[in-house]
């Protein structure tokens, strides 16, 4: 008498499916075709018995999936329909984590597998940000980012992958397909799943099987589930205090060409300042990796990877402001500093776009607007409003209340800039997922938050130093010194504040979650 599970195994065998078999049969690529999968939404029973052999194969715990089960439901009682779908990796032709990852850690092998080198990840996360259906996911404990390689040590033996063997109703499968037919109008047709980005973002190649009569709307099950993202805060320094430097040294470089035309030059002590918050914000941007003392990896993929630009960028950026502060020291001819501070000023600023262009991700629609670029850009209000500081410092009066002016009409800029950045949330086109989550988090999580940033803003951006302004022309320059460093104190914190809120309040697309566990992400 045969046990149950025998007879299943006896029946998958005779019916030669691939699911409940240990071999499988694949057919030899031919040019332009590569493995994927395909997964059949009719078939699934939403068991998840995918997930659980997908993590006892590679040896997983309970919280790092690389295949995820997400429900959808929709419809009206009593014609509701429920819907579910197991993603692992799509092994995409185009994949947007190769393209993104700094160390080159991803590599497409010749059968299509996406497969990620785990010895030379750093363990940035910049592909769990780039990938627009949330595949990768950072392993703590050996703190580098994972994902889903299709098993295949498994395939190159003729053995199914994990899920695919585990799977009781023949859900998952493996197939081969054509990357030109699939490109030229089936991944349209057959690539796409309710709650999913679109196929052609990354240009996917798991086929969909689906119900024929689906409601017009299919909502996630997780709808209802609200989480923070990480408030990354050694990020949150590294690129304000970046964005510091460039408005400082634009500073200094619009007074040492004016200087040429007879205006008194910029001074050492304000070529050292520019360079102060530079050097401390990017080395604590290592604190950010898993693998910190791997860090200058980072600037391997500069081909392709924004991060590594902005590594690469950034680093010769705070070199050559350094460099500066010799020129000063020796007092090198001015015509000499302005040429050099020119090149200085086009490499950082190339430097800061590279950064913000890190964050303009389609897999990130609360990042992926123009306000990121211009809110980066224009933080550097403060560096101005320190060199104007420097300035009454060094009694340089007539240069400060010049900066004291050009400061606040870029914070006003910048002001007008956040104004927008939350107002374009409000009037988004898609003002559904993920877009309305974001909103949620600032005005159920963080509305405290929001409103400090606000305040503090005003005062230390705009109040105090209009207070200023009449200090400085009334000669009170002692006092003006004290309330200026004041403002700038309240300025920083109100930029720190409001780039955690950008981090924290941040949703991906990714597909969709459990009722009970959200994403598991």
């Amino acid at each position: 008498m045969k046990t149950p599970l025998e007879s299943f195994i006896d029946f998958k065998a005779e019916t030669d499916k691939q699911c409940g078999n240990y071999s499988i049969e694949l057919p030899v690529l031919q040019d332009n075709e590569q493995y994927r999968f395909h997964f059949d939404a009719i078939a699934c029973i939403g068991c998840r018995c995918c997930e659980v052999a997908c993590n006892e194969q590679n040896n997983n715990p309970a919280d790092i999936k690389w295949r995820r089960v997400g429900e959808m439901e929709g419809g009206e009682f009593p014609y509701t329909t429920q819907l579910f779908n197991s993603m692992s990796c799509n092994h995409c032709i185009d994949p947007e984590c190769l393209k993104g990852c700094p160390t080159n850690s991803y590599i497409k092998l010749d059968n299509g597998i996406v497969f990620h080198n785990d010895d030379v990840c750093i363990g940035c996360q910049y592909c769990t940000w780039n990938c627009p259906y949330e595949v990768p996911t950072f392993h703590e404990e050996r703190n580098i980012v994972t994902k889903c390689h299709m098993c295949h040590e498994r395939l190159e033996v003729g053995q199914s992958p994990a899920c695919v063997q585990a799977c009781p109703s023949g859900a998952i499968e493996i197939e081969a397909v054509n990357v030109e037919e699939w490109l030229d109008g089936d991944i349209d047709t057959q690539g796409n799943m309710p709650n999913l980005t679109d196929a052609r973002v990354s240009n996917s190649t798991t086929r969909y099987t689906l119900p024929q009569e689906l409601p017009e709307e299919l909502n996630s099950a997780d709808e209802h589930h609200l989480k923070p993202f990480h408030k990354e805060l050694p990020l949150v320094f590294m690129t304000v205090l970046t964005q510091i430097s460039l408005g400082a040294f634009l500073a200094l470089f619009l007074g040492t060409l004016l200087s040429n035309i007879g205006f008194e030059e910029p001074n050492f002590l304000m070529a050292i300042a520019v360079v102060v918050p530079a050097a401390l914000g990017l080395p604590l941007s290592a604190l950010h990796l898993g693998r910190p003392f791997m860090a200058l990896s980072a600037m391997k993929n500069y081909k392709t990877s924004w991060l590594s630009r902005e590594a690469i960028l950034l680093g010769v950026f705070t070199i050559l402001m350094s460099a500066n502060t010799v020129l000063y020291f020796l007092e090198v001819p001015i015509f000499t500093r302005t040429l050099f501070e020119f090149i200085t000023l086009v490499i950082g600023v190339a430097g800061i776009y590279s950064q913000s262009k890190i964050y303009m991700l389609a897999a990130r629609p609360s990042w992926n607007r123009r306000t990121t670029m211009l809110k980066f850009f224009s933080t550097g209000y403060i560096g101005l409003f320190l060199i104007a500081l420097i300035s009454l410092m060094t009694q340089n009066h007539t240069a400060s209340i010049s900066l004291l002016a050009l400061s606040m009409m870029i914070a006003v800029v910048h002001g007008f800039f956040s104004y927008e950045d939350r107002r374009d949330l409000y009037n988004h086109k898609i003002n559904k997922e993920p877009i309305a989550k974001t909103l949620r988090l600032y005005n159920e999580y963080f509305p405290i938050y929001t409103k400090v940033r606000v305040t503090t803003f005003i005062l230390g951006a705009l109040a105090l130093p209009l207070f200023v302004t009449i200090l400085v022309g009334a000669g009170e320059y002692s006092n003006a010194i004290i309330i200026l460093a004041i403002s700038l104190i309240i300025m920083s914190v109100s930029e720190f504040i409001d780039r955690m809120l950008f981090y924290a309040t941040s949703t991906c697309l990714g597909m969709a979650g459990s009722f009970f566990v959200g994403r598991q992400r």
